[in-house]
């Protein structure tokens, strides 16, 4: 033990002994180790003071960031104990991130990746790189500079310690390529049938999946090795609410706690949540987005222009419950109406047109998938590592060993939304609880400080003010479809055998039955709240009406309120196409010949490991 260093963990266990439960106990047994324990005594001693760290950190009975500090310090020095022992059997992981035109969202993924390896230093430091992390920059965009601003960014954290590689579109072809032919054309729904010259934008499940082709060249120890799926929109930390407003915070030590997890179960695929924006369409939270902007205005109706801002110290609802979407029944979720109160953006002295102003700036950020009210919370709970069994992948956020990269998730050439949700249901009725969640959310940020012109979200076009999401509510409202007959289609068939045609088109017709319902309600109800946001807005004769200073605002109010008109009336081109009877039996043929194939692709996938 000569030579070992525990001088972090002795300072952290002196400052805080009197202050969190537990810790002076472990004070002195500290002391006893320190002169006759072995180093794997001494790495497995911190293992007992991470709980309780945790607690006292989360639960506000301590100062947060010193606290943080001392946490992070520890990981690091028990990194260096590990290291100095040099006996490490330890997980590697390779990330992989899908990216399509999104150089502002991919900065500040690769960014919380660098983060978390400088904070926590999981597998230490080698050569001046992590050497247990690297990370996949799957390229899926159109346009030349932002590849271009894409490479800048690899090199740039390739700099920093980070083994960052670009996995270009020319080499995704090649790799396509080099299957035999027979096998690529029965995996070709799977990973895409594009011709060279059209590689791009393939969507984020072909992408995810060609991907996997790159994780296999890449994989060294298959008994060591975990595959981590991130989306560039999220971030490996959380958020906690403070007295002026959201923070960030790199809290989580993931690659710690999800080695422990698939050391000691039998594991094969694990999610984490989100925290942040939504992981859902705006074309399902508009009924709800609607009553908390009307909730906001009609408050601030009451309230005096010059007034101190009132809008501060509102708090959304924590991760979980599914708050921001209109349909939460459907998923088990009971619907309360109520409305959440809009947290103020602005810090320092301001008066309610100024929160007025800003509110306004960010309200079209909706149709991109920000959500200003319902923003969801992390909760420490019960802990990081508890398991329960899962039944949606958050693409954004799963791990899967080896034998786990067999459960993908599946109809990326539908290019329907729902994917996750739906291949849960298919991959826990196939291998139960060893598909999990876990309690390590992602941070996920739908939009950057970047704007709304260097945002790229598929399905949502951006002209001027006038946005258009009809694809993307089209792909919505036919991926829960999808999402919901298969969830039925599962119950009552085995997955490890091929659906029937005539069970499938039997469950398909009663839910399409049960979808068009629930929509037609939604829909009116967007249509009467819209009509009603914008009487109280612009014609019920308030305060900001008579301030010229507010008109650019307001001008962005009515943009707001047009573009629900323009994507949810009668008139809109996604509506139609649900309420069309032609549309919906091509869409229905489709969802039908995916799922018949499923089982014969999932043989063919398979083959690969």
């Amino acid at each position: 033990m000569s030579g070992s260093s525990t001088t972090r963990l002795a300072e952290c266990i002196a400052h805080y002994q009197f202050t969190i439960t537990g810790l002076a106990d472990l004070g002195k047994q500290l002391q006893g180790l320190s002169l006759s324990a072995d180093i794997d005594a001494l790495i497995d001693f911190y293992e007992q003071c991470y709980p309780l760290l945790e607690q006292a950190m989360w639960s506000g009975t301590a100062d947060f960031h010193p606290l943080l500090a001392c946490y992070q310090a520890l990981f690091r020095e028990q990194e260096a104990l590990i290291q100095q022992r040099g006996d490490d059997d330890r997980h590697h992981f390779i990330l992989g991130i899908p990216v399509a035109d999104r150089p502002p969202h991919l900065r500040a993924c690769l960014e919380s990746i660098y983060q978390i390896c400088t904070l926590f230093n999981y597998g230490g430091k080698k050569s001046g790189v992590w050497n247990r992390i690297r990370v996949i920059v799957a390229e899926d965009s159109r346009d030349e500079n932002n590849i271009r601003r894409h490479l800048d960014l690899v090199e740039e954290y390739r700099q920093k310690g980070l083994r960052v590689f670009h996995f270009g579109l020319d080499e995704q072809y090649q790799l396509l390529q080099a299957l035999p032919p027979q096998q690529r054309e029965r995996l070709g729904h799977l990973l895409t049938t594009q011709p060279r010259e059209k590689f791009y934008l393939k969507g984020q499940a072909a992408n995810r999946n060609l991907s996997y082709l790159k994780f296999l060249q890449l994989t060294e120890n298959r008994d060591r090795t975990l595959y981590f799926l991130i989306d560039s929109d999220q971030h490996f930390c959380v958020n906690r609410q403070t007295g002026s407003g959201e923070e960030a915070v790199t809290a989580l030590n993931y690659f710690h706690a999800i080695d422990q997890i698939f050391r000691t179960t039998d594991t094969l695929m694990l999610t984490g949540k989100l925290v942040g924006d939504p992981p859902v369409s705006p074309s399902v939270m508009t009924a709800n987005f609607l009553d908390d902007v009307t909730a906001f205005f009609a408050r601030l109706a009451e309230l005096d222009s010059a007034q101190a801002c009132q809008f501060h110290c509102a708090q959304g609802p924590l991760a979980g419950d599914a708050a921001y979407h209109d349909l939460a029944g459907l998923f088990g979720f009971e619907n309360k109406p109520a409305t959440f109160d809009y947290q103020c953006r602005l810090e320092g002295k301001h008066d309610h047109g100024a929160c007025l102003t800003n509110f306004a700036s960010r309200l079209n950020a909706f149709f991109f998938g920000e959500h200003l009210t319902r923003k969801t919370w992390f909760s420490y709970d019960s802990g990081f590592t508890r398991l329960s069994p899962a039944r949606t992948v958050y693409p954004g956020n799963y791990i899967v060993n080896y034998a786990g990269l067999k459960y993908i998730i599946p109809f990326g050439h539908l290019r329907l939304r729902m994917s996750g949700p739906t291949a849960g249901r298919l991959i826990a009725a196939e291998i139960g609880p060893r598909f999990a969640t876990f309690n390590m959310p992602n941070l996920h940020r739908r939009t950057t400080e970047a704007g709304l012109s260097d945002d790229f979200r598929p399905g949502v076009e951006l002209e001027q003010e006038s946005i258009d999401l009809s694809n993307e509510f089209e792909r919505q409202f036919f991926g829960d479809l999808m999402l919901f007959s298969t969830e039925e289609l599962v119950r009552q068939a085995d997955v490890n055998q091929p659906f029937a045609q005539d069970v499938i088109k039997s469950v398909i017709a009663r839910k399409e039955t049960e979808l068009l319902a629930l929509y037609q309600q939604k829909h009116d109800a967007i249509v009467d709240k819209n009509r009603q946001l914008y009487e109280l807005v612009f014609n019920a004769g308030h305060w900001w009406l008579r301030l010229p200073k507010l008109a650019d605002a307001l001008r962005q109010v009515r943009a707001f309120i047009d573009n629900i008109e323009r994507n949810f009336s009668e008139h809109a081109l996604a509506w139609r196409q649900i309420q069309s009877a032609e549309h919906r039996t091509q869409r229905k043929q489709q969802i039908t010949q995916a799922l018949m194939n499923y089982r014969a692709e999932r043989d063919a996938w398979d083959s690969l490991f």
